[in-house]
């Protein structure tokens, strides 16, 4: 497949099959975690039928958990309901090859009911697209960026499992935040990884060592929301199946061990109008020269964030990437440049943009941006203020607002925030309320390694 590669129109999908260059279609949507959920196809039997009329899959997949058992209490599915089917419907926009497996393309589906052909309002794609079509409606495009960072071990996925996920061995074994030789030893993957995003439509930047042992972070070029939310759903996919060839493995735990920094998803975002960034403007705050749709959407995003905190941090996991001196931020304040605060304003002019720092690696692309959306849109409609910037160490700031501490209180927040009953539906917030209580449920009810290390003997 050496002269196979990125985007695919229908017609070009049609001569590679034709060429025996592609055998298989991915057809593939997000399930709540995250994760590509779907159905491998014959290439000509896409062609004949599936690029037309889609195909289906069980509605349990937007409820089950991270073990595949469908969860009792949905509304939208469940035992009492029969558990049938939803509509895959493929968004021929992002057809591509994917390199990385043999004679495959993949598709990205928009997930709809089976009869009323609408889309399905808890389905992840579906919450952004809302959101996007809410910025379009007043005249806006949004421009995302996200920047994952994770670890890479030695051991297989398999080797890994076997041991029950302990004593693994870093691929790394000192910091090597930007560190070229230490770096070098991981391209066996990450220069794969590299190739092949590139060979699958997905524009990548750079990569670099991290602060971990053996961690690393990968950037691919911005790009509209859902684009965005779409790559960076293929190169978590990428990256785990070409760590599976290569017998390794990768995670992107928020926080895998005590003693390693946690891994993040830092998002950026930016609104465009008629091809330009409406960001930069004349207002002076600091060392930021912003325009008022600026100010009101940086304003909205840090007011919504406890409330939507459950987008940005899905996991128990990922609450114990808030620690003071990680490089994760502990409380909600914006600063300029300044990689303790949760929102860092970066670039300027034309690159003016706004990061937030909050989102793990766990987080659901889908769901974050879509949240940071929402709460901008928000300020930008209720001429929302920020809090004043700050300059500083913010980790010493008592006086400012620490981010939720866990799972449950986040839930909490999420499920009677007035605003995300306005802003995602009742459907969605009960939706999402009830899988984060399942996933909170879960794991109060383990009986972790911790416990057994500290109270087997001595109590």
């Amino acid at each position: 497949m050496s002269d196979i590669t990125g985007m695919l129109t229908l017609e070009q999908l049609r001569q590679l099959v034709s060429d025996e260059a592609i055998e298989t279609v991915l057809m593939v949507f997000s399930d709540l975690y995250g994760r590509f959920m779907g159905k491998r196809l014959d290439a000509d039997f896409f062609l004949d039928n599936a690029a037309e009329h889609g195909t289906h899959v069980c509605d349990y997949l937007l409820t089950a958990d991270m073990e595949m058992e469908p969860v009792p209490g949905y509304r939208f599915a469940n035992w009492e309901l029969g558990y049938g089917d939803v509509h895959l419907v493929p968004d021929l926009n992002t057809l591509r090859v994917a390199s990385w497996l043999d004679k495959t393309a993949m598709v990205i589906c928009d997930v709809e009911d089976t009869q009323s052909h609408e889309m399905v309002a808890v389905a992840p794609r579906s919450i952004l697209r809302r959101q996007v079509e809410q910025a379009t409606s007043i005249g806006y495009t949004a421009m995302a960026g996200s920047e994952l960072e994770y670890y890479i071990f030695l051991d297989s996925y398999r080797e890994a499992a076997g041991q029950g996920y302990d004593s693994l061995e870093p691929a790394g074994w000192y910091i090597e935040d930007y560190h070229m030789l230490q770096g070098a030893r991981e391209e066996v993957l990450n220069a794969a990884v590299r190739r092949h995003l590139k060979r699958s439509g997905v524009p990548v930047e750079n990569s670099k060592g991290e602060w971990g042992l053996g961690q690393h972070e990968l950037n691919v070029r911005y790009a509209d929301a859902i684009t965005m939310a779409d790559r960076h759903s293929i190169f978590k996919q990428c990256f785990k199946e070409v760590a599976d060839q290569l017998e390794l493995s990768v995670t992107f735990m928020a926080k895998h061990t005590a003693g390693q920094a946690g891994s993040s998803c830092h998002v950026h975002l930016s609104l465009w109008q008629d091809g330009r960034n409406a960001f930069p403007g004349d207002d002076v705050i600091g060392p930021v020269h912003c325009s008022p749709v600026f100010r009101w959407f940086l304003g909205g995003w840090i007011a919504h964030v406890p409330e939507l905190m459950v987008f940005y941090a899905p996991t128990v996991n990922a609450y114990k990437r808030y620690q003071a001196g990680s490089w994760a931020p502990t409380r909600i304040a914006w600063s300029h440049d300044n990689r303790t605060a949760g929102f860092r304003v970066v670039g300027d002019g034309a690159s003016l943009r706004i990061e937030c720092r909050i989102p793990g690696a766990d987080c659901n692309p889908y769901l974050a941006f879509a949240a940071s959306l929402a709460s901008g849109l928000d300020g930008i409609a209720n001429q929302i203020e920020p809090p004043s910037i700050f300059e500083g160490d913010i980790y010493v700031a008592q006086e400012l607002p620490h981010v939720p501490r866990d799972l449950s209180e986040a839930t909490d927040l999420f499920e009677q925030s007035e605003f995300a009953q306005q802003a995602l539906g009742t459907e969605v917030v009960e939706h999402y309320a009830h899988f984060y209580r399942t996933e909170q449920e879960a794991y109060d009810n383990a009986v972790t390694d911790w416990e057994r290390k500290r109270y087997f003997e001595r109590v």
